[in-house]
């Protein structure tokens, strides 16, 4: 009898820790899956340059994302980021073109110019009650046409050599980009931040139960404008990283459809679309995981104009499994 107990409470506590490595790792694992299936299609995807190459192309969004994901955990969503990487770029490249200007001056500006427009949705989402949806499309349509107005709607270069600034697009450390490099960094400093700070504590509970928040004596508007604000911060460094490649900004396709590769990152990486739930670690996988089907659609051969199905499709799928977890 003992010997019969002994068993199912190893069993039980077997499932148990199990379903717990489920639940905190699951993305994790199904990364790795992943990559074995594209694999098969693409044996050359295991190595480390296209690893690497596969990072560098995706850390622009997940950059992004980073930022996104805790728009989202907290209730709410932007679809204006890839219009402000125009808006914001074009700040950028505007005042490089004026040789009185320092590159970290410019560079900052941009920065700023991205908080402060997101600051601006965040208020208009919680002092007016206004849907975000609403909000960020509207603010993103305006930010576009704003930059199409100031440069023409054209290409716009810097007009001078400026190595300095180029380098930060197109330079590395070692065999990793700085583009890449940064992205981890804020992905390091944004995981404590949500995991470890009050103001993580309380996105989650802002996006989980706004009732039981305003309770609770958290100031729900503050929050959840705070989150657009660090987005609108990531989406200024995505910005610098993008623009300085090619040391110019258009007006028509810069940062096109940024926001829509940043949430489907973020939505795939286990971040619920109903708020208070998910993680950095989800999005950091997310992020790699759209690349790597980026990377798997040209390797293949896949139509271009098919492209946009597939992630549509990632997206569905990643929404239905989760509705399937509840």
């Amino acid at each position: 009898m003992a010997t019969s107990g002994t068993l199912a409470f190893n069993k039980t506590t077997m499932v148990t820790l199990l379903k717990k490595i489920w639940d905190n790792y699951s993305i994790v694992l199904v990364t790795i899956c992943i990559m074995l299936i594209a694999a098969i299609f693409n044996p050359q995807i295991l190595t480390l340059a296209t690893m690497l190459s596969i990072w560098r192309a995706a850390s622009i969004v997940g950059i992004i994302a980073l930022g996104m994901t805790f728009v989202i955990i907290a209730g709410g969503i932007d679809l204006s980021a890839g219009h402000l990487v125009a808006a914001s770029g074009a700040a950028l490249i505007m005042l490089l073109r004026n040789p009185s200007v320092s590159i970290f001056t410019a560079i900052l500006v941009c920065i700023v110019v991205a908080m402060v427009i997101c600051f601006l949705s965040g208020t208009m989402i919680t002092k007016a009650n206004l849907p975000p949806f609403i909000v960020t499309l509207a603010v993103g349509i305006l930010s576009r046409s704003l930059a199409m107005h100031f440069l023409g709607g054209a290409t716009v270069t810097v007009g001078r050599s400026l190595p300095e600034f180029i380098n930060i697009g197109l330079g590395s450390i070692g065999i990793f980009s700085n583009v890449m490099v940064a992205f981890f960094i804020l992905a390091v400093i944004m995981h404590f931040v949500l995991k470890y700070t009050k103001f993580g504590s309380y996105v989650y509970a802002v996006g989980g139960n706004e009732n039981a928040a305003l309770y609770s004596g958290i100031n729900v508007n503050a929050v959840r404008t705070g989150t657009y604000v660090l987005l609108g911060f990531c989406i200024g460094i995505a910005t610098v990283f993008d623009l300085s490649r090619m040391a110019a900004v258009s007006a028509a396709t810069s940062g096109h459809q940024l926001e829509f590769y940043a949430i489907t990152a973020v939505v795939v990486g286990g971040t619920s679309l109903m708020g208070g739930k998910g993680r950095i670690l989800g999005t950091v996988c997310g992020v790699f995981i759209v690349g790597m089907v980026n990377h798997v659609i040209v390797m293949t051969g896949i139509s271009p104009f098919l492209a946009g199905a597939v992630r549509g499709t990632i997206i569905l799928v990643a929404v239905l499994l989760q509705k399937q977890d509840k």
